[in-house]
């Protein structure tokens, strides 16, 4: 199935998802972050009742639906993928929510308060000149709040091994915090998430298996098979170091 056609994949997952969530962690996410990590960034961000949020990459948008819904922002989220944004539309009805089909880069002209880009910095071979464009579209005082997985760029053999190597793109924490300055986005705080991450990911393996015929029988065995091989090697790099996880927020003076 081409990824792209995110409605039936997103439907072969969702019961997957909801099983391998906490009750309540589960909020349309396509990631490893639970509800309470979303939330508890958002607002560590400043984001609230008036406050212009773009959301980068933001795929159906899950998180931030949830976070319209739960802070009361106004909030644009983008994604190159059609299919992604109509499932988006269609779930985001009756919030303040606009969605436009987009590649990133360019990032939308602000100015806006608040840029989010939650587990999608691996997808950018080149990160300044996207954190340039992020620099700016946010107002004087606007947050960056993000996720980043942190390790040394991968070897010829692991790119073999994991299915999409060419939107995996490392990068050593301290490359990132020196992209991040060279730009001029100030880092306020920051946390990691490794090991709550590499538990999420073993967590979905596990629902994954259990209904693997249900999915197999939406998206195909192959797709299947691909999902599960990038979730285990993702959790094989989280326990061993190979990767860490980390959370963001950084600041325009």
């Amino acid at each position: 199935m081409n990824r792209d056609e995110r409605a039936p994949f997103d439907r072969a997952l969702e019961r997957a998802r909801r099983s391998a969530y906490a009750p309540g962690e589960f909020v349309g996410q396509e990631s490893f972050m639970r509800g309470s990590e979303i939330l508890s960034l958002a607002a560590k961000a400043g984001i609230g009742p008036g406050v212009s949020v773009l959301d980068l990459c933001c795929g159906v948008a899950g998180p931030g639906r949830f976070i319209t819904q739960e802070l009361g922002c106004t909030y644009l989220g983008v994604d190159a993928s059609r299919s992604a944004i109509d499932v988006a539309r269609e779930r985001g009805d009756g919030l303040a929510c606009r969605f436009e089909v987009s590649r990133v880069p360019p990032v939308p002209d602000g100015p806006f308060d608040v840029v989010l880009l939650l587990e999608t910095v691996l997808a950018f071979p080149d990160k300044e000149p996207l954190l340039r464009e992020i620099f700016s579209a946010l107002c004087g005082g606007g947050r960056f709040a993000f996720t980043l997985e942190e390790g040394q760029p991968l070897t010829e053999a692991e790119r073999a091994a994991m299915p999409d190597s060419d939107t995996v793109w490392l990068i050593p924490l301290p490359d990132m915090l020196d992209c991040l300055d060279q730009v001029g986005l100030r880092v306020r705080w920051q946390d990691e998430c490794t090991q709550c991450h590499q538990t999420m990911v073993d967590s979905l393996i596990e629902a994954f298996v259990a209904d693997e015929s249900a999915i197999a029988g939406q998206i195909g065995r192959r797709a299947l098979d691909e999902l599960l091989a990038a979730h285990r090697l993702w959790s094989d790099w989280l326990q061993e170091g190979r990767v860490r996880k980390f959370a963001f927020i950084a600041e325009k003076p």
